[in-house]
């Protein structure tokens, strides 16, 4: 019995072969770093906690994505990739400009379509109107980070988009059948359990596809990092096993129709400050949600309609 709508088996199921994502740095800033909303980007951000070798804004999308398919080629076969764009907000630019890059980056063999990472006040009409054109011959998934349903959190760790802003950017990626995800962290500074529970009940009423949550880690080089140092008493962080009893509750509470594609991220042990779980990896702890849901008889969406 299947106990979460998995997105391996949703890509299983459209794909019917390996799909890999290959990250691209476009150079891409974010209204909160440059100025236009504020500066020094998000509180828990560093984008080098998640780029691979070959990931660059030195070098073209092309050389990235060549790169990154020579690497991954060696190591499966018969594969199609995603040219996945990663780091920052990636409709964050002029329009003729995201055109280009994402036309190069769709000219490369073997890519088959595009993952593009933003925030839900760096889209417009025309940008999606565009997007929804090409995903008549390409698969096309827009990322929004929300992080929060809380506009105070937002604020605090310095996102300075609202939640209305991503109710908005998701009803127009709906109206065009876009695929949209959506990332959440849990253990925001002084969000308590029934809050962050509360985030499961509120983004079960909007429509996207995919939910990627991850645990709150507190990084090197960060602003979060330096708040931390001096003032330990607002963060409440997740063992791994409180961890793994939090994500079931979550579950449960969360829409049936949603797709989960992560429930935790990984930083590399040498710029993570805090939980400190040891070396195990993400798909020990998917196993071990897994597990629980089985162990408590539980599943997605168990208490949906009762909390919607």
């Amino acid at each position: 019995m299947t106990r979460y709508n998995s997105a391996s088996e949703y890509y299983k199921k459209i794909f019917n072969h390996r799909v890999q994502k290959i990250s691209i740095d476009a150079g891409f800033t974010c209204p909160n770093r440059d100025g236009k909303k504020g500066r020094g980007g998000c509180t828990y951000c560093n984008n080098d906690t998640f780029k691979p070798f070959y990931c660059s804004p030195e070098k073209s999308i092309s050389q990235q994505l060549t790169e990154g398919i020579a690497f991954f080629s060696e190591k499966y076969k018969a594969q199609d990739y995603l040219a996945y764009f990663q780091s920052f907000s990636n409709t964050y630019a002029p329009f003729e400009e995201l055109k280009k890059m994402y036309q190069e980056a769709l000219a490369i063999q073997g890519v088959i379509g595009l993952v593009i990472a933003t925030r839900p006040d760096c889209v417009d009409e025309q940008i999606l109107d565009y997007l929804a054109e090409l995903s008549k011959k390409y698969f096309i998934l827009i990322e929004f980070g929300v992080e929060s349903t809380k506009n105070e959190t937002l604020k605090k760790i310095n996102r300075l988009h609202t939640f209305e802003e991503t109710k908005q950017a998701l009803k127009w990626s709906a109206e065009r059948n876009l695929n949209t995800g959506i990332h959440l962290i849990l253990g925001l500074p002084n969000e308590t359990e029934e809050e962050m529970l509360q985030h499961a009940v509120e983004i079960s009423k909007l429509k996207f596809t995919f939910l990627k949550l991850h645990q709150l880690q507190i990084v090197k080089k960060t602003m979060m990092a330096k708040d931390f140092e001096k003032k330990p008493e607002d963060y409440t962080l997740f063992t791994l096993e409180n961890y793994i009893d939090f994500v079931v509750k979550f579950m449960e509470l969360l829409s049936p129709e949603i797709i989960v594609e992560r429930f935790t991220s990984e930083t590399p042990a040498e710029m993570l400050i805090a939980p400190i779980w040891g070396r195990v990896k993400n798909f020990e702890i998917v196993h071990k949600i897994e597990k629980r849901l089985v162990e408590l008889d539980s599943g997605q969406g168990k208490l949906f309609s009762i909390a919607k």
